[in-house]
């Protein structure tokens, strides 16, 4: 029987099974449902759009936490960016194009929109940012995004140059889960009139 849950370091080849938990995680996000819009395709369509999320994290090498289930199978996972993140290699580039060519130029243009109002309110100066924390639907309430989280944050605090983590989330119930770990909100915005989003930064030192 296992007595403890290990945060482990996720490689490229872990990608496939990144892009199934998140995209059981966001099946409903809000963020996921204004990109891919209205569509008849949107459970065919959210993994594309998850991949295309996660690939840009997993072809520059940044930093992807995972949690696995007694069984040995992922059940949650955290996506980062350093501070130092590098441009994007042509592989990236090249799947980018592919995978917004299979979602579509509208779905293209909602996400740029929320690119505008995230970089708008992002935090300044140096610090990490955490791009995705999901866990699976079947995991919830166990504990593993506050192992992740912490992962995170102790990642944040061995880089002597970081000022701390940033992150958005678009779902005002989880506002208090990141304030509990010293998270507060440095800005919100409407991306659309529906659509709300918070940025949050959690301060070292």
């Amino acid at each position: 029987m296992r007595t403890s849950i290990d945060v482990e370091t996720l490689e490229r080849d872990s990608l496939d099974e990144i892009v199934t938990v998140l995209t059981d995680a966001f099946g409903d996000y809000p963020v996921m449902r204004y990109v891919i819009g209205p569509s008849e395709s949107y459970s065919e369509q959210l993994p594309l759009l998850v991949h295309l999320f996660a690939s840009g994290r997993a072809l520059r090498r940044e930093p992807m936490f995972g949690v696995r289930a007694s069984d040995g199978s992922l059940a949650a996972v955290a996506l980062a960016t350093p501070p130092d993140s590098i441009d994007p290699p042509d592989e990236f580039l090249t799947l980018r194009e592919r995978a917004w060519s299979q979602l579509g130029a509208d779905a293209r243009r909602r996400y740029e929109t929320l690119v505008d109002v995230w970089s708008a309110c992002a935090a300044t100066g140096r610090h990490h940012h955490l791009n995705m924390i999901g866990v699976r639907r079947a995991f919830r309430g166990t504990g593993l995004g506050k192992l992740l989280l912490e992962a995170v944050i102790a990642m944040a605090e061995s880089d002597p140059s970081s000022t701390g983590v940033d992150l958005t989330t678009e779902l005002a119930g989880n506002l208090a889960f990141y304030q509990r770990f010293g998270f507060r909100v440095i800005a919100d915005a409407h991306a659309t009139p529906e659509l709300h989003t918070w940025t949050l930064f959690r301060a070292l030192g």
